[in-house]
């Protein structure tokens, strides 16, 4: 499936679209900081790899294949600008299971657009997109991650001590999860 016919997904606040090319900027804005790499699970951007970035996902939205994804700029509806991004990967397509993350610029943090923009994602997945089961892997001193998971109604299942080596340090790991069945009728679109 292509999912580009069904977007953008809309909150009161937010747009939830693909990226274009000409969010570069902004893209590199937040990507290249190591404050926010650290959570990513990989180095912060170079200006050349945010530019791969956002052509990559403004071309990619099809969802049907294991280890598609979708990556969605989060924007204000009354302003210009990307404040961050969501995004769904499908992990499982048989199962209908799916992983969702999101980042946003550490100037737009506090006003609540990553548990709205995740809110509308999640409705999305489970009711547009057929997900069964949604989860999320963070590093545990994430604590505004920590803190969407929660206002998502997701369950903490696991917590892995030490299972990721960051350079030199240890870091541990939250996995959250919710059904379907758990979250219905949550869609901000």
């Amino acid at each position: 499936m292509d999912v580009a016919s069904l977007l953008p997904l809309t909150t009161a606040r937010l747009s939830l679209r693909l990226f274009t090319p000409g969010d570069v900027d902004d893209l590199y804005a937040y990507q290249s900081l190591a404050s926010v790499a650290r959570y990513l699970y990989r180095p912060a951007h170079t200006r050349e790899r945010s530019e791969q970035v956002a052509a990559e996902r403004a071309t990619h939205s099809a969802w049907c294949a294991d280890g598609d994804k979708l990556a969605l700029a989060v924007c204000r509806r009354d302003e210009p600008g990307v404040l961050g991004e969501v995004s769904l990967t499908l992990a499982d397509a048989r199962a209908a299971q799916a992983e969702i993350g999101w980042t946003l610029d550490p100037r737009h943090e506090g006003h609540g657009y990553a548990t709205e923009a995740a809110v509308a994602l999640a409705g999305f997945a489970f009711d547009r997109l057929g997900v069964h089961r949604l989860n999320a892997r963070l590093d545990v001193e994430n604590t505004g991650s920590v803190r969407v998971c929660e206002r998502l109604g997701m369950r903490r299942e696991a917590h892995l001590v030490e299972n990721d080596l960051d350079g030199d340090r240890w870091g541990s790991e939250y996995i959250y999860a919710a059904l379907a069945a758990d979250m219905g009728g949550q869609s901000g679109s």
